[in-house]
């Protein structure tokens, strides 16, 4: 099969593209042709070393969306020919390519009237909206939360998520994603290049930051008391507040077949749209990875593999 992947650490450069060896499912595993794959934010970071893995070829990637082509043994509920998308396990890269072997259970049936393209856009970054906005905060309706760098993937996902739940939305992005944001439902956003958010937000009961470094820790002094954090930005620990009345979280970010079509339901309601979605090639992903690591972007960027 084709695949995008590296044989040593490094930018977005040590790439390769090339020929490795077909999987085949374990039990209670199944094999999906991959149609679309995501880039996310943890890939640059992967192929930098971030994240070790145990040995080389390392092929990126954590979200898909395809066909299943062949089924391992004791697995029941899906079949050939079924059109699927998901999430690989925790810890676990390896999309950037044309077959995955996955466990079936945390695979979900793709909808019909969603894309494979759309539906890879949705997977990773709805699944980390969803595990940190409701299972993590457990954000209610008639409270504020301040949503750090909402142009992202994840934090346009948690927007539109937030609004559904009946929260007030705040966000900050760059002047040129306000249109944007707008149109997703927040009520207040802030240009960061142009505005302190600290000096003009305050008494928030939840942050959720996307974007690390001194956001993240700034991001303490406009909670309330009593108010939480949850942060997937810097690093596996959440960062450790310098106020003692405020609570720090770190989301986990479990994989599962709920949760999955929680985000088709999403979708399918219109309380969540697909964000604009730029396409590449897998031949492409030193590019697409480049781009990603830029971290100046709107939307989601995806492999069509096939």
């Amino acid at each position: 099969m084709k695949a995008a992947y590296i044989e040593q650490y490094g930018g977005p450069e040590v790439l390769k593209y090339g020929d490795l060896p077909d999987p085949s499912p374990a039990p209670g595993q199944v094999v999906v042709d991959i149609v679309a794959a995501s880039v996310n934010g943890a890939d640059w970071k992967v192929c930098a070393g971030e994240y070790k893995h145990p040995g080389f070829p390392v092929i990126l990637g954590r979200d898909f969306s395809g066909v299943v082509s062949a089924v391992g043994a004791d697995v029941k509920d899906l079949k050939v020919g079924d059109e699927v998308f998901g999430v690989l396990e925790t810890g676990r890269d390896g999309t950037y390519c044309e077959k995955i072997a996955i466990g079936a259970a945390i695979v979900a049936k793709k909808p019909a009237a969603l894309s494979h393209v759309d539906a890879t856009a949705l997977a990773l970054t709805g699944l980390t909206a969803i595990r940190a906005v409701e299972d993590t905060l457990k954000l209610k309706a008639g409270e504020t939360i301040l949503i750090q760098g909402g142009a992202g993937g994840v934090a346009a996902f948690a927007i539109q998520l937030a609004k559904h739940l009946g929260a007030r939305v705040i966000t900050t992005a760059s002047a040129a994603n306000h249109a944007y944001l707008s149109e997703l439902g927040a009520d207040q956003i802030i240009d960061y290049k142009a505005t302190d958010f600290t000096k003009v937000v305050s008494n928030v009961d939840a942050v959720f930051d996307t974007v690390g470094g001194d956001v993240a820790i700034q991001s303490f002094e406009v909670l309330k008391p009593g108010g939480r954090a949850a942060f997937i930005a810097s690093g596996p620990q959440a960062p450790k507040p310098d106020r003692g009345d405020v609570i720090s979280l770190r989301p986990a970010v479990g994989r599962d077949r709920p949760a999955l079509e929680r985000i088709a339901e999403l979708v399918r309601t219109g309380a969540v749209k697909v964000p604009p979605v730029r396409l590449f090639k897998l031949s492409d992903a030193v590019e697409a990875v480049g781009i990603s690591k830029a971290r100046h972007l709107k939307g989601k960027l995806v492999f069509k593999v096939k």
